[in-house]
């Protein structure tokens, strides 16, 4: 299986540290995010991995020439990402989408757990990764559920409609990938495109019943964005390697 890793912003929360680095080469207990990512999609099994990268690309490209064999995973660059939100990212990666693949951000870190919980899940076009909390603030990706259907995803659902949220991962299997990468045209000739998420699309896909979701209740992960998450990323990475 194929994984594309959107890693192309700065990481402007996490300044100064990400002045000069990109947030995904930020080192994390030895190594940086982007390689635990990797790592963990390696363990799980996979051996096609593509970062798209912005920022400082060539410091990560150094980076990932350094700790992985030739052609094991490949980085594709989006000259677009000072001026454009995650689904440019998306789109830069069409090409990758012609399997079944996982996508992934670049800035959640997880247990392996939650890889095997996911390719484990019922095979469906789209699976959303998910989680629950008491409650949910203005910058969760909110996701609205009929059963273990996707029907809305969105920053800007009410608190009623939040019954979970997106961890920022998601498997697409048999024709969903495909469907993706319509999806992804489709939006693409948008005037507002530059300025949307690629969840934009999951949210419209979702309308149409593609869209199922895998909870991660009870397991570790974390988004990176600001520093205290760094640290509570940290804490996670440490107590994995004392185990």
């Amino acid at each position: 299986m194929k994984a594309v890793i959107l890693s192309a912003g700065q990481g402007r929360r996490l300044l100064p540290l990400t002045k000069e680095v990109p947030k995904c080469a930020l080192q994390i207990e030895g190594r940086s995010l982007v390689e635990w990512q990797i790592d963990e999609l390696l363990k799980s099994g996979f051996r096609d991995v593509t970062t798209v990268l912005g920022f400082r690309a060539e410091a990560v490209e150094r980076l990932l020439a350094d700790h992985y064999h030739p052609g094991q995973v490949q980085a594709l660059y989006n000259p677009f990402y000072s001026i454009c939100d995650n689904l440019v990212s998306c789109w830069m990666a069409r090409p990758r989408m012609t399997e079944d693949f996982l996508l992934l951000n670049g800035d959640t870190l997880f247990e392996t757990a939650v890889l095997a919980r996911l390719l484990g899940s019922p095979s469906r076009p789209v699976t959303l990764a998910t989680d629950c909390k008491a409650a949910y603030d203005a910058d969760d990706m909110k996701v609205t559920l009929d059963g273990n259907k996707v029907v809305r995803v969105g920053k800007t659902l009410t608190p009623e409609q939040s019954h979970r949220e997106s961890i920022g991962m998601i498997l697409f299997r048999d024709d969903g990938p495909a469907l993706f990468a319509a999806a992804l045209e489709r939006a693409l000739r948008e005037p507002h495109a530059l300025k949307q998420w690629y969840l934009s699309v999951i949210d419209e896909m979702a309308k149409t019943g593609l869209v199922w979701e895998c909870s991660m209740q009870g397991l570790q992960w974390i988004e990176v964005d600001c520093y205290p998450d760094l640290m509570q990323a940290r804490k996670l990475i440490a107590g994995r390697n004392d185990e």
